[in-house]
């Protein structure tokens, strides 16, 4: 199958964001043998990058596309470099690929960007969330002052959906074949960063970022917190685009206030443009979600079904969508009517809100969950079991309560800024889908009221 990576590469541009399929898949050689997807990177450095964080993607790539899931053999192409085993030994397997340094070419995705997977017309408006929208909506039209935009929110409540809604909307209008857009997460803009110091293409990197754009969109500015160089270079990448009168979207899950081991000149950066918070959806929004969502399946939700799900489901918009997407999909593979004993058949996976969850309840929880008692959570231990459970308590507390970030980590004997990290920290982990992250995200799922 001369094709097959192609077709995986494929399958893995529509699920992956375009700065990480452009930085660590695209620069892949692949072939099938046998029954072995046979890779190889640019570099030792892309190798084991792909070989720690991206691996299991592939896998599950590779297995919806041919079928079966093959062995893979990941190796770097460079001269001398030993090859990594990801899978038990197999033969060593001679791949004829070009020399290539680090994939310089490839790693900053400014090109305009087609498919865009949110738009405003399918943001669900309400008290929660109206100011953003307006505020997003108005950076679309260039008014006066709106060059730049900070969106805040908890995970979850739609900052990157209004993020991508301003990246589409702002390319449709200006009707420009080659709208310069940079769409990326605050990591990947570190990543790329870390390639170039390494390709000693730095100004090659400062050029694409501070002269070949239109419009910067930086999502999770959080990542930065205690990373100088990377903010050093953010900090300069603003000042510049500010300078040429170019646009800037950012988005966080705390305030500019609220971040910790950030230069006093980031932050300044940060908060100098419009600034709106979106706030967990009331009752009425979660309706229209309901509603919405329904009439795009085209399925028949009845009443008392969306008031159950509006009343149960109330920590996050994301949460209420997938719940909302195994009812569809449940309903059409049994054909089967959209029921109260289906609907809560499905409910016991997911988080649910009908309850109280204040911070002695998370507590308690966590305690269980990983086995060890509140004195453990609150001790100077930096073992990683504690910390993990620690950040894992921060992170709920943060979701799940109105507790100032100061009132969380004083329940912990922590200061602010620890408790920032470890939120971070859980963050990163659960969008990576690492084995780390997928732990904490069942030990989250599992928190009911």
């Amino acid at each position: 199958m001369i094709d097959a990576w192609d077709r995986i590469s494929h399958s893995l541009e529509r699920t992956l964001s375009p700065g990480h399929f452009q930085l660590w898949v695209k620069p892949l050689q692949g072939c099938l043998e046998n029954d072995t997807l046979v890779l190889r990177a640019p570099n030792d450095f892309v190798c084991t990058w792909v070989k720690d964080r991206m691996l299991g993607r592939i896998r599950d790539a590779a297995a919806d596309v041919l079928g079966f899931a093959p062995r893979v053999d990941l190796g770097s192409a460079q001269a001398g470099a030993p090859m990594l085993p990801v899978e038990p030994a197999a033969p060593q397997r001679r791949i004829v690929t070009q020399q290539m340094g680090l994939p310089m070419a490839h790693a900053l995705p400014t090109q305009t960007i087609h498919n865009w997977r949110h738009q405003f017309d399918d943001f669900i408006v309400g008290p929660c969330n109206n100011l953003a929208y307006v505020a997003s909506k108005s950076f679309c039209q260039d008014v006066a002052g709106s060059d730049q935009l900070f969106l805040c929110s908890a995970p979850g409540l739609g900052k990157t959906h209004l993020a991508q809604a301003i990246g589409s909307e702002i390319a449709r209008q200006t009707n420009r074949q080659h709208l310069r857009v940079c769409y990326l997460s605050a990591e990947e803009f570190s990543s790329q960063l870390v390639m170039a110091i390494k390709a000693k293409a730095v100004e090659q990197f400062k050029t694409r970022f501070r002269s070949d754009l239109d419009l910067l969109l930086l999502e999770d500015v959080h990542f930065l917190q205690g990373k100088e160089k990377m903010q050093d270079e953010l900090l300069n990448t603003l000042k510049s685009l500010q300078n040429q009168g170019r646009r800037v979207v950012m988005t966080s899950t705390f305030l500019p206030r609220e971040l910790a081991d950030i230069d006093p000149n980031l932050t300044s950066r940060f908060a100098q443009g419009f600034m709106a918070v979106i706030n967990k959806p009331d009752h009425q929004t979660r309706l229209s979600i309901i509603d919405a969502k329904a009439r795009a399946a085209q399925v028949n939700m009845p009443g008392s079904v969306a008031e159950l799900l509006a009343t149960r489901i109330t920590s996050d918009v994301r949460q209420l969508e997938s719940c909302l997407k195994n009812i569809f999909l449940k309903s059409r593979l049994l054909n089967m009517d959209i029921s109260m004993d289906l609907v809560w058949d499905i409910l016991q996976n997911y988080d649910l809100g009908g309850g109280s969850i204040d911070l002695d309840k998370i507590i308690s929880f966590v305690c269980q969950a990983y086995g060890f008692g509140f004195d453990d959570l609150c001790s100077k231990s930096r073992k990683r079991d504690r910390v993990v459970a620690r950040n894992t308590a921060f992170y709920l507390a943060r979701k799940h309560t109105d507790l100032s970030l100061v009132d969380i980590g004083r329940r912990f004997n922590r200061k602010h800024s620890t408790v920032i990290k470890g939120i971070a920290s859980v963050e990163q982990e659960v969008a990576r889908k690492t084995s780390l992250g997928n732990q904490i995200a069942r030990t989250i799922n599992q928190l009911q009221a």
